[in-house]
């Protein structure tokens, strides 16, 4: 019975923060040239916009938690980069896999989406 106890005060916590940041976040796809862009999306537009770009070997998940908690002051786009989380990752002959071109196809990206000013 203790068990029992302990838990509920846990799962009380974890089941309304899962519905905000389900509630919050959108996932969207964006064609990027050959390679199909997988991004979550949250807040208002019309907000100063964040562009979350997560790190190696990483993906978008990272900012799962932290985008529900700013969502309410500001835009937030996470893309997956080429080759991470849900984004397509093109045969090397299809993509160069070079920082210069995963740049360039976030630049692509953002222009795509219609993001003109971003921190």
């Amino acid at each position: 019975m203790k068990i029992k106890l302990i838990l509920m005060p846990i799962i009380m916590t974890i089941i309304p923060m899962t519905i905000k940041a389900n509630n919050m976040i959108k996932y969207n796809y964006q064609q990027i040239e050959n390679v199909k862009v997988f991004y979550r999306e949250a807040g208002n537009p019309d907000k100063p916009t964040i562009l979350l770009l997560h790190g190696f070997p990483s993906s978008s998940v990272m900012f799962r938690q932290l985008m529900p908690e700013l969502a309410d002051e500001y835009h937030l786009i996470a893309p997956d980069m080429p080759g991470f989380g849900q984004t397509e990752a093109p045969d090397k002959p299809n993509f160069e896999y070079s920082f210069y071109n995963l740049a360039r196809t976030i630049d692509k990206f953002t222009e795509a989406i219609g993001l003109t000013q971003f921190r």
